[in-house]
């Protein structure tokens, strides 16, 4: 018998019935989720206290495309202060079931609720007295009645056309795991803070900490003179530094003033003579200082309060430490 020719992949493409798909899937998805709003109930709130109360871990567990939302559940758990990790059900039998403890809470997700895999290790996790969540979209299942809590994310239908991918019950199951999530991290008490020492490698993360000292520049990378220097010579120091200014500095140590591009371009604008003038009769005599232990979002909002680009780091006594200018802050990625 010859075998049948395949078809080519853009026979059936039609642009219009793309968009309807798209539109009638998303309709969908949607609706699978406001659905489960007025399901939402005690077994939602029991739940996240089982979760809060336990001594151990959340482990989250599924099998196919409920093990994709499952690793997700338990990633945002762990990023939102909830220590969680992911065990897939079929290596849980050859094994990982060891790293399941009595203190521990297993949230179990499974559409059906009778994902053979995960009804498989229902008994052992329960003899280890571990508590056990189920999220499915049957009441009736194995899974759910087992469970100590079960969460109800069934869908009216899928996305699907033919009913049959995992498409709504995916979508659904993802954002009542979401919705835990966030139950959980509000019980906590979990801060902007907490976040961004979990995500070290992130904008959050550069923004919240990030100090002052971690951006600054120091030493002879900041240009200092004295009062009495020229201003041609002070210029020449100011362009050497690369900041965009010079500090102005006393005899005794401490800081007389500052003298900026912009001080330079009013004194032409004054037709100041340059060629004679001393820098403390152009200086400002008040810079905006900021101490090297804050944090480096709050420079960028003293700068743009003031709409100034640098700023001079001082130690508690006066003394300066360093400076840093808007660039350094776009430079460490912090705005």
């Amino acid at each position: 018998m010859k075998p049948m020719e395949p078809r080519a992949p853009t026979q059936n493409f039609s642009p219009e019935r793309s968009l309807e798909l798209a539109r009638r899937t998303l309709t969908i998805e949607a609706a699978a989720v406001s659905g489960l709003i007025d399901r939402l109930d005690g077994a939602f709130a029991a739940a996240v206290r089982l979760v809060l109360e336990a001594r151990g871990r959340l482990i989250v567990s599924g099998i196919g495309k409920s093990g994709h939302v499952a690793r997700k559940i338990a990633s945002t758990m762990a990023s939102t202060g909830t220590p969680a990790y992911f065990v897939h059900p079929a290596e849980a039998s050859h094994g990982d079931l060891g790293m399941i403890t009595r203190d521990d809470v297993l949230l179990a997700l499974s559409n059906s609720g009778e994902s053979e895999e995960l009804v498989r290790i229902v008994p052992i996790v329960k003899r280890q007295g571990a508590k056990l969540i189920a999220m499915t979209g049957n009441a009736a299942s194995s899974l759910a009645k087992e469970a100590d809590v079960h969460l109800d994310a069934g869908v009216a239908q899928e996305a699907c056309p033919h009913n049959l991918a995992p498409t709504a019950s995916t979508t659904a199951a993802l954002a009542l795991g979401d919705a835990l999530a966030v139950a959980l991290l509000d019980a906590r008490g979990f801060s902007e803070e907490d976040f961004a020492r979990s995500h070290p490698g992130g904008s959050l993360g550069r923004r919240l900490l990030t100090h002052v000292r971690d951006v600054m520049r120091g030493g002879d990378a900041v240009p200092t003179v004295g009062p009495e220097t020229a201003l041609p010579e002070a210029i020449l120091a100011m362009s050497r530094g690369g900041l965009g200014l010079v500090v102005i500095i006393g005899a005794d140590g401490a800081i007389r003033g500052i003298f900026t591009d912009g001080d330079l371009r009013r004194a032409f604008e004054k037709r100041v003579d340059l060629q004679h003038a001393t820098i403390d009769q152009l200086m400002h005599p008040s810079p905006r200082t900021i101490g090297p232990d804050r944090l480096a979002v709050e420079a960028v909002e003293m700068m743009e309060r003031h709409r100034i680009n640098a700023l001079l780091v001082t130690a508690g006594d006066g003394t300066l430490v360093g400076a840093l200018n808007m660039h350094d802050l776009f430079t460490a990625r912090v705005i």
